[in-house]
């Protein structure tokens, strides 16, 4: 690639024109870019927790059927990461993006014409569940390895805050819109949404940074490396035949899971009804579910200059104790409005929503390589099949018992169960890639 007067000069000399010309790193644009699509896909994610409710009233459909559909989005999501991940390889960041977008937008706009319960789980589950889980924290992955080397795993906690914004923004608006307007109109806006941001990506967010001329933000300058001959499936299939014979693989994935279960599949899905059977209103659920979200960008951000810093096997210990011990005492906390208490619980249990991330991302990367992105997006997996599963079991509990509580005490002692988990990493061992995205081998840890 030329650069103008210096071209023909050495790669070195074109990096510092670029550099000269360009006082904000391309790294930071993409990472932006990169937020923005994270925020929209928190805010897709966050519509059936606001549309249990009314789905139950218009159509008749137990909380059990809608659930499902719920575990159906959340379990492929999860799925889809590390696919994604392979795909992102193969044919490049923004292309992967731009569909699941589009996706998205099919997904959600179509749900206005459904009439049966299988509609909403081709669309809800099915469409949203892959378009979302294209951009789910495999993608975070992705452009942190990519694109940052200084502040990395402050960059992967502002991003992953982007999920934590999307619920602060979509939450709301959709909560407001679902009541005043009907829940149709809720949907979409999510197709609106996803559609402003398609143009977005293809204007700005671009696969390496070599396409620039430019090294990594706190690198150096690196040819991309070359693609693997595996199809993406086979890539991301052989990651996990790899990883899956090491016992840091098993210990960071079941905790993740766990993760999954106590966040999205159980909070996420569940604290907006939960909170209507104890007579508060949705909005008022729903705001209090975005104000999580709203200390949870704080949680995450600290979370991952923390991580920079402190030993993620602790800060995964911390929080999940932490976070089990919030849920434990949950169900003493409802009321038909907002008490002091509750807003502490908020408070509290915000800051620890996804700060897990952070440090699992540097774990994955620490004990496998190179083949971190495609082997988080496993670990991602297992965060959404603890999801799914906590989804389903919190509605079955509530139609069977008739409250929430059990599945609130639960989830405390499966978090705390987790946090276990995490201590039990320090005895594992370290990984090293024998190459990008294809196989593992094991190596005795440093002490």
């Amino acid at each position: 690639m030329a650069f103008g007067p210096l071209a023909g000069s050495s790669r070195t000399s074109q990096n510092l024109y670029v550099t000269t010309l360009r006082r904000i790193h391309p790294a930071w644009l993409v990472a932006v870019v990169a937020f923005v699509a994270l925020v929209g896909a928190a805010g897709f994610r966050a519509t059936p927790s606001v549309m249990i409710r009314p789905l139950h009233d218009e159509f008749g459909w137990s909380l059990g059927t809608i659930s499902a559909a719920v575990s159906v989005n959340l379990l492929l999501y999860g799925l889809t990461a590390p696919f994604a991940a392979a795909l992102m390889e193969r044919f490049g960041i923004r292309r992967v993006i731009m569909g699941a977008l589009l996706l998205v937008a099919a997904g959600s706009g179509l749900t206005v014409f459904m009439r049966s319960s299988w509609q909403l789980i081709l669309l809800w589950g099915v469409l949203v569940g892959l378009g979302t889980g294209s951009m789910a924290l495999g993608f975070v992955a992705t452009i942190t390895g990519r694109w940052f080397v200084k502040h990395r795993g402050l960059v992967t906690g502002v991003l992953t805050a982007g999920g934590a914004a999307g619920n602060l923004i979509f939450l709301p608006v959709l909560a407001t819109l679902t009541e005043h307007s009907g829940w149709r109109l809720a949907a979409l806006t999510v197709t609106g949404a996803a559609l402003l941001v398609v143009p977005l990506v293809w204007w700005r967010l671009r696969d390496h940074p070599s396409e620039l001329g430019l090294g990594a933000y706190g690198g150096v300058y690196e040819e991309p490396k070359p693609i693997a001959p595996a199809g993406a499936a086979r890539t991301a299939l052989r990651a996990l035949g790899q990883a899956a014979k090491t016992r840091p693989f098993w210990l960071l994935a079941g905790g993740f899971a766990i993760c999954g279960a106590t966040t999205n599949g159980l909070v996420g899905t569940h604290f907006i009804p939960a909170a209507h059977d104890h007579g508060m209103t949705e909005t008022t659920a729903a705001s209090l579910l975005a104000l999580v979200g709203l200390f949870d960008i704080a949680g995450t951000i600290a979370s991952g200059w923390l991580t920079d810093r402190v030993d993620s096997r602790i800060l995964l210990g911390a929080y999940y104790f932490l976070r089990g011990l919030s849920l434990l005492v949950l169900p003493s906390l409802f009321a038909a409005t907002a008490h002091p208490s509750m807003l502490v619980f908020i408070l509290f249990y915000g800051l620890d929503w996804v700060a897990t991330v952070p440090p699992t991302v540097t774990l994955c990367r620490e004990y496998f390589g190179e083949s971190g992105a495609v082997v988080f997006g496993w670990v991602f997996a297992s965060h959404q099949f603890g999801a799914a599963a906590a989804a389903t079991a919190a509605g079955l509990v509530r139609d069977q018992l008739g409250a929430y509580t059990w599945a609130w005490y639960g989830a405390g002692a499966l978090a705390i169960f987790a946090s276990v988990l995490s201590l039990m990493l320090f005895a594992g061992k370290k990984l090293k890639p024998i190459a990008p995205g294809i196989g593992l081998a094991v190596q005795p840890a440093k002490a």
